[in-house]
């Protein structure tokens, strides 16, 4: 926002105010979802549109020729294509939109760009922005002090975390499905006994608080709180797989190990119990290759993943539509920027971050399939360009969150939610 905009949105607050005292209502107020969970879905390295959910003339990456290196097949929704390894998507894209035409600036820089798509802004040197996960986590605390709103299956690092809003909002993180969050499960050698007397110690501890520590000892004795009611209450129960069917099992595939269909699985369990947020990281540890960061080689073994992520997201779809949970439950998947249509030296793809596909399904939108057209090559924005403080406008939006709220950081200075975003429209009419 430039200065003199900034100065004449900021008289036009305060004229408001004096003029007429009652609360401002917002523009979106019609405009805002019925949701009550997010399911985020994220594809490390960069998934090329181009080879999954934004389909074009086939290429050859022996010849140098551009395109998409997959066939493409129809679904649910007419003129809508997507690759031949997202057949289990196909028949449920009705239930899905793509957005095609997600944009931003940052090329080269994996970790800038995996910022800018989980924040929403660029990355700032004065000021730490919260990621998507814990703008939810902030809007939706008060929902159940028992229960965590929002659970990272994946490595935590400044991307997924608070930033200004504090450890209050930030996450829950596991990266072992089999065992939980091993920070929340009691030693065997903690008896009743020792816990009581630990208890007394820390009431003890809080009584010796200062005017100038009192808010970060505040926000520790919060985090030791429900740490003590996640580990000792019944929400660790969330956690064992084995109390689902075994056809439940076998659908989501969570019988391997490193499926991403376990994680799924588990996300699901999550939202059930009454979490908020889930974020579920595809391939850790890059154990299928180069993982989406198809550079050279990555792009043969590229298949692996896409049918991994059809597989999970296909079930994870129809088993919360069979739960009367889908149109409860925002699903996004999302991933840093896209790819090229042109191959490079070694037969792979190279960044591209100037249009790439974001998608979306369930919440309860209006959903069509696809939004946004691109080229023929998958390059440049033909029609409906939406930024990522678009997106997450949009995203916020379907969980009945203003796209347009002011949040505040330590300092009490006002930062709006997103960063001028504009949620798409005809999703949510």
């Amino acid at each position: 926002m430039q200065r003199r905009d900034f100065l004449i949105a900021a008289s036009t607050v305060s004229l408001a105010t004096i003029a007429n005292p009652m609360p401002i209502v917002s523009k979106w107020a019609n405009l805002r979802g019925k949701a009550q969970h997010c399911i985020f879905l994220w594809l490390g390295g960069g998934m090329a549109q181009i080879d999954t959910f934004d389909p074009k003339k086939l290429g050859d990456a022996k010849t140098n020729k551009p395109g998409s290196y997959y066939p493409s097949i129809d679904t649910a929704v007419a003129k809508v294509q997507v690759c031949e390894h997202l057949s289990g998507l196909a028949p449920l894209m009705d239930r899905v939109t793509a957005v095609r035409t997600v944009h931003h600036d940052v090329v080269d820089e994996h970790a800038a760009a995996t910022i800018r798509v989980h924040t929403g802004r660029r990355t700032s040197g004065t000021i730490q922005y919260p990621s998507v996960g814990s703008i939810v986590a902030h809007e939706y605390a008060s929902t159940n002090s028992n229960i965590p709103a929002y659970v990272l299956i994946g490595y935590p690092n400044v991307a997924r975390g608070p930033g200004y809003l504090g450890p209050r909002y930030g996450h829950l993180y596991l990266t072992d499905v089999e065992t939980g969050p091993v920070a929340l499960t009691p030693s065997p050698q903690l008896t009743d006994s020792r816990r009581l007397r630990r208890q007394k110690l820390m009431q003890t501890l809080r009584g010796s608080t200062t005017a100038e520590n009192a808010k970060q000892i505040q926000e520790y004795h919060h985090i030791i709180d429900q740490a003590e009611k996640l580990s000792f209450g019944s929400f660790m129960k969330t956690f064992d797989l084995t109390s689902e069917s075994t056809q439940t099992r076998e659908l989501y595939g969570a019988d391997v190990t490193t499926g991403l269909g376990k994680r799924c699985l588990l996300a699901r369990r999550l939202i059930e119990s009454g979490v908020s947020f889930v974020e579920v990281s595809h391939n850790l540890n890059f154990r299928n290759g180069t993982g989406w960061d198809t550079h050279y080689k990555g792009q043969m073994k590229q298949h692996l993943l896409i049918r991994e992520l059809d597989l999970a997201l296909s079930v994870l779809i129809t088993d919360l539509e069979r739960r009367h949970l889908l149109d409860r439950t925002l699903i996004v998947v999302a991933t840093e920027f896209g790819r090229p249509a042109g191959f490079d030296s070694g037969g792979g793809r190279g960044h591209q971050s100037k249009t790439f596909s974001l998608i979306l399904a369930g919440g309860g939108l209006n959903h069509r399939g696809a939004y946004g057209v691109t080229d023929e090559l998958a390059a440049t924005i033909l029609e409906n360009p939406v930024s990522v403080p678009d997106f997450h406008a949009t995203v916020y939006a379907t969980l009945g969150i203003d796209p347009s709220k002011i949040l505040y950081d330590q300092q009490n200075r006002p930062i709006p939610i997103t960063d001028g975003g504009q949620p798409i429209h005809q999703l949510l009419l």
